[in-house]
C-alpha cells in the first residue's frame, strides 16, 4: 500500500491495488474489484464536516460512475480469499 493520501485527486476507484485515502477517521483502500472503507467519521455541522461530506460525495460519485459504466457486473462478488501466512517470528 502507498502512504495514505490526504486528497483524492489521484484516487481512481477500482484502478489499482495500492491507493489508500484518508477522509476524517475513514481509511479507503483501492482494489481492482472492490473499495474497502474502514473506520468511522462524524459529519459534524461545521466547516470540517462539510469538507468531509464533500470528499465522500465526490469519491462515491466516482465509484458509482465506474460501476454504471460496466456492462457485465455480476450480481455479487465472492468474498476475497484470505490466506494465512506463517509467523516469521516463531
Amino acid at each position: 500500500m502507498t502512504k495514505a493520501k490526504e486528497n483524492q485527486a489521484g484516487f481512481a476507484p477500482y484502478a489499482n491495488e495500492a491507493d489508500v485515502l484518508q477522509v476524517g477517521g475513514l481509511t479507503i483502500e483501492n482494489r481492482l474489484d472492490r473499495i474497502t472503507i474502514d473506520g468511522d467519521i462524524d459529519l459534524t455541522m461545521d466547516q470540517a464536516g462539510l469538507q468531509h461530506a464533500r470528499e465522500l460525495y465526490q469519491l462515491l460519485g466516482k465509484a458509482v460512475a465506474k460501476l454504471e459504466a460496466q456492462r457485465d457486473l455480476p450480481a455479487r462478488l465472492p468474498a476475497p480469499k484470505v490466506a494465512k501466512a506463517a509467523n516469521p517470528f516463531e
